[in-house]
C-alpha cells in the first residue's frame, strides 16, 4: 500500500462514513449480532458504538494498516474488547465453523477477490451462523447503472478498490442459500453511491 492509501484515505473514509444518515443503518444491521463475532473491514471502528450491549468481544480485521491510529481511539473508548488484526478478508487464518456472527459494513465493494472473501466468511461461520451486512452497489435503475459503470474505474483509484457497480445480492446469494435482503436508496446520498443492500445471510445447519 502507498502513502495515499495508508496516510490519507483512512481520514477520508472516516469522514465520509461518519455521516449521520448511515448511523441508523449500522444500528439496524448490528442489532441481531450475537455470540463469537468477526468483523471484516473494521476500518476506523465506526461500528463499535452500535453493537448490542451483550457483545463484549469481537475479532476485527482490516487490510489497511493505516486505519489503526484512528481505530485505536475508538477501541480505547469502547467497553468491547477488540482483537484488531491487519488481515485480508480473502485469506482468513481462523478455523472452520468458528463464529456465530460475521459483520461487514461497506466493505465488499472494495475487496479485490470478493467471491473468495465470501467463501471465507461462509467457511468460518458455524452452522446456523449469520452474516450481517450493509453494502452499496449496483442500482436496479439502468440509467444509474450506466454512470456506476462509467465511474467505477475512477472510484477504484480514489477509494482504494471501491466499486459502485457490484451486484451484492447476486454475490451473497452465490454463497448462501438463506438470504434475507433489502434494497433501497440511502437518504441524502447520490444514487450512484447510495444504492444499498442490507441483509442477513445464514449458513444452513448441517444435517
Amino acid at each position: 500500500m502507498g502513502f495515499y492509501s495508508e496516510r490519507i484515505l483512512p481520514y477520508l473514509l472516516d469522514w465520509s462514513l461518519s455521516d449521520s444518515n448511515l448511523a441508523k443503518y449500522r444500528q439496524e444491521v448490528l442489532a441481531g449480532v450475537k455470540g463469537e463475532v468477526l468483523e471484516i473491514g473494521f476500518g476506523t471502528g465506526l461500528n463499535l458504538s452500535y453493537y448490542p450491549e451483550h457483545i463484549h468481544k469481537i475479532i476485527a480485521i482490516d487490510a489497511n494498516p493505516g486505519v489503526k491510529t484512528l481505530a485505536q481511539k475508538r477501541i480505547q473508548a469502547s467497553s468491547i474488547t477488540v482483537d484488531h488484526r491487519v488481515l485480508n478478508g480473502e485469506n482468513l487464518p481462523m478455523a472452520d465453523n468458528t463464529f456465530d456472527s460475521v459483520v461487514s459494513t461497506w466493505t465488499l465493494c472494495s475487496i479485490a477477490n470478493v467471491e473468495q472473501a465470501l467463501q471465507e466468511i461462509y467457511r468460518v461461520l458455524k452452522p446456523g451462523g449469520q452474516f450481517f451486512f450493509i453494502e452499496h452497489g449496483l442500482s436496479h435503475e439502468p440509467k444509474v447503472q450506466v454512470w456506476q459503470n462509467r465511474l467505477t474505474p475512477l472510484q477504484k483509484i480514489i477509494a482504494d478498490g471501491c466499486h459502485f457497480n457490484r451486484n451484492i445480492r447476486q454475490l451473497v446469494e452465490n454463497h448462501f442459500d438463506n438470504v434475507s435482503l433489502e434494497e433501497f436508496y440511502a437518504e441524502k446520498i447520490p444514487k450512484i453511491a447510495g444504492y444499498m443492500y442490507k441483509g442477513i445471510a445464514t449458513k444452513v445447519s448441517q444435517v
